[in-house]
């Protein structure tokens, strides 16, 4: 099954004091899904946003909202990022002891349940909850920084992702280092989903985020092919 190619920029990297607008001219230039990195500063060795920031964004656009918790326990808090807009919650395999409950407890909220995977842990954390998830997303960079390059043994990690979705509906996401360069290494692997913070918002506006944006669509489909 050949899933549809999004390109997810992270909005960690734009500019805060315009957020709104960042969201609206990202989608304006193209991209498919904005990816909402919340970090706790426990987790993760990093703070950024949460639920009520989401929350005031969602008018901004109708794009997917890929909401990535990078904080422990993520249980408590997965009513309060459904309710703010998001489409696919993402929980961490390695943030809480009871990954299959939160997979559930995001189904039992009407939104996708993703889980993502640190570059240490392997695709095995999954074998046996596959049939609960809607999207894999695999980390290529150590979570709780943006700027960080492309981790390389991470492609084979993303192969073997692909190879245990198989036929099934699942989004396969990668984040951490997506430029022109790895996006094709990425996509090549099986990744349908690019996230990509540093690299989109270094410019500024629609017209800067277009040529970015499209750049990385051109090389993420030859990867493909």
């Amino acid at each position: 099954m050949t899933r549809p190619l999004a390109i997810a920029p992270s909005i960690l990297a734009a500019n805060f004091a315009k957020l709104g607008q960042e969201v609206t001219d990202v989608t304006a230039a193209g991209a498919e899904w904005i990816h909402l990195d919340v970090m706790d500063g426990h987790f993760v060795p990093n703070i950024s946003y949460g639920p009520s920031v989401i929350k005031a964004l969602r008018p901004f656009t109708q794009a997917v909202f890929d909401c990535h918790l990078m904080i422990s326990p993520a249980d408590p808090y997965l009513e309060a990022f459904a309710d703010a807009g998001c489409d696919y919650i993402t929980v961490h395999a390695e943030a809480g002891p009871h990954l299959h409950r939160s997979l559930q407890a995001i189904r039992a909220l009407g939104k996708k349940a993703g889980v993502a995977l640190n570059p240490a842990t392997p695709i095995s954390a999954l074998e046996n909850i596959i049939g609960d998830i809607d999207l894999i997303l695999i980390m290529s960079v150590n979570p709780g920084f943006g700027g960080q390059k492309f981790i390389p043994a991470i492609s084979a990690k993303i192969a073997q992702a692909n190879m245990l979705i198989g036929d099934r509906p699942i989004q396969l996401e990668v984040d951490g280092g997506i430029t022109p360069e790895t996006a094709r290494i990425a996509t090549a692997a099986g990744a349908n989903v690019l996230v990509a913070g540093s690299a989109i918002f270094k410019g500024d506006g629609v017209d800067d985020y277009r040529k970015t944006i499209d750049t990385l669509r051109s090389s993420a489909l030859e990867g493909r092919r």
